[in-house]
């Protein structure tokens, strides 16, 4: 009959308990990778359709401040882009203007 120590038999245990302990760690490691994957979708899914909303619920306001930018810069007589066109005055010969029209002759 064989005979094993004691300190064989503990020795075959802890390499069961590292081995275990190894396998037990990466399973883990994965799951929270995944679990991960998982949270940081959600939270970009959830940040896109609050994004939406908001951008849905403030189109006519953002609408509006573009307009009213518009008319400011307008009214401040700054001119970004522009066209000229030359338009000729000629004085009226005849005398037989419409009744009211005060133009000069």
């Amino acid at each position: 009959m064989e005979t094993r120590s004691a300190s064989t038999v503990a020795g075959d245990m802890n390499v069961i308990r590292n081995l275990f302990a190894l396998i037990a760690g990466s399973v883990l490691l994965v799951l929270g990778f995944m679990f991960s994957l998982v949270l940081f979708a959600a939270i970009a899914v959830l940040g896109l359709a609050v994004w939406s909303y908001l951008a849905w619920k403030t189109r006519k306001l953002r609408r509006a401040m573009r307009e009213q930018a518009a008319r400011d810069r307008a009214a401040s007589g700054q001119v970004i882009d522009g066209e000229a066109v030359v338009i000729e005055d000629y004085r009226a010969i005849d005398d037989k203007l419409p009744p009211g029209d005060d133009r000069p002759r």
